[in-house]
């Protein structure tokens, strides 16, 4: 599956007209981004272009490496205007940067190319009137495209919902609307941020910009919801997708999301599990809460959950996060713990559970002789006082070393 980096919605021929205009009364090359940093509109070169300049004219967006530092430089959050500094490395020469904000939010940013970081006053004052007039333009705009996302968001969180009849209700008006028509596979994605520094309308920019571009694929068809830095992508298919497939898509997203956002957003991503038809969304969307949960707590999953891969964590991560403490490691193994060699011991006994009781492929594993094997699982049976070979006692040995496992990484993934 290959999914191109998102382009932002081309602007208007207002918006367009108006940067164009600017370009010529300045004579230097002049753009509006989006919030992250995806060109929306563009003017002619005067001389002045650079590598990143032409790229982004090819691609839609500067490459992510770019994207980065100019978010680095704290564009998002400024309130007046400024210059960023060139890179030569990224093949970027400086720019004066406006923040084009209209009742408080963020639109977008207009660039001047300025290679020696210098404006006279004429040049500064005109600007800031085309600054103010793209504002206005783009908040008409994007009004619109709001009101869309709203209703699509208000869709999504229906057709996922607990309520039977709100789920009803909302396939019914999919269908008729046309955005979602019959397919025999559903699958819910969703995507967590922490509260970090982002502004909460960059976060939710981040997140549409990571998810938009598999709302409509070769494989699925889907809608998305943003809501409290967090979203639920819902995909219809034709067949249920493999792990391959998801990882892809996954990792895909994380890497917009590392792009957009600073490292504080920490995203997780959870995948439901695949289900037949529109009716079981809400079953895959609430098993998604459960790998994002696994996502968060466990730093082997490299912040992405599986559901159909999350095995015994999949019950054990339904425990109200309350319920979820020390009390629920049995005593046994507390006990192995709390011995001398507990490490060793643990160790010895976690490889030998997870090869299903194999002495042979457990000394492999571990490069240990089988009399010395023996040895230390004669020392665990002791110890915590039971027998190996009893599948129950095995069973709540496993259980208790995946508890701790959890408890280890700690972290959560609410709703």
């Amino acid at each position: 599956m290959t999914v191109r980096p998102q382009r932002a919605r081309p602007g208007s021929a207002e918006l367009q007209a108006l940067v164009d205009e600017l370009a010529e009364r300045l004579g230097r090359s002049v753009a509006v981004d989006d919030p992250l940093i995806r060109m929306v509109c563009t003017s002619r070169h005067f001389g002045d272009e650079d590598p990143v300049r032409i790229g982004t004219l090819l691609q839609g967006r500067a490459d992510n490496a770019t994207v980065r530092y100019v978010l680095d430089q704290g564009v998002a959050q400024w309130s007046r205007p400024g210059f960023i500094d060139g890179r030569d490395d990224l093949g970027l020469l400086p720019r004066y940067v406006v923040p084009l904000r209209e009742r408080g939010h963020l639109l977008g940013l207009l660039m001047v190319v300025a290679p020696d970081k210098a404006l006279g006053e004429n040049e500064t004052e005109a600007i800031a009137r085309a600054a103010d007039a793209m504002a206005a333009q783009m908040y008409t705009e994007n009004l619109s495209a709001d009101t869309r996302k709203t209703d699509e968001r208000t869709l999504v969180l229906d057709l996922v919902d607990a309520n039977v009849a709100r789920r009803t209700a909302a396939r019914r008006q999919a269908m008729e609307l046309g955005l979602l028509g019959e397919a025999d596979h559903v699958l819910v994605t969703f995507v967590q941020l922490c509260r970090g520094t982002e502004p909460v309308r960059q976060s939710e920019a981040a997140l549409w910009a990571a998810l938009e571009g598999f709302r409509q694929t070769r494989s699925a068809q889907g809608l998305v919801a943003i809501y409290q830095e967090r979203a639920i992508l819902l995909q219809l298919r034709d067949r249920p997708p493999g792990p391959d497939e998801v990882t892809a898509q996954s990792a895909r997203i994380l890497d917009e999301l590392h792009t957009f956002l600073d490292p504080s957003a920490a995203p997780v991503i959870g995948v439901g599990g695949r289900h037949h038809g529109l009716h079981d969304a809400s079953t895959s969307y609430e098993q998604s809460l459960v790998a994002a949960r696994a996502a968060r707590r466990l730093p082997s999953l490299k912040s992405m959950g599986d559901w159909d891969l999350l095995g015994e964590f999949a019950v054990l991560l339904q425990l109200p996060e309350h319920a979820l403490n020390g009390s629920l490691v049995p005593k046994p193994l507390r006990t192995l713990n709390e011995a001398g060699g507990g490490d060793r011991l643990r160790d010895t006994l976690r490889c030998f559970l997870e090869h299903a009781g194999s002495i042979p492929r457990t000394a492999d594993a571990l490069r240990l002789h089988r009399t010395s094997l023996y040895y230390r699982l004669r020392q665990i049976q002791e110890i915590t006082g039971l027998d190996l070979d009893d599948g129950a006692h095995r069973l709540t040995l496993h259980l208790g070393l995946r508890i701790e496992e959890l408890l280890t990484a700690g972290g959560e993934a609410g709703r």
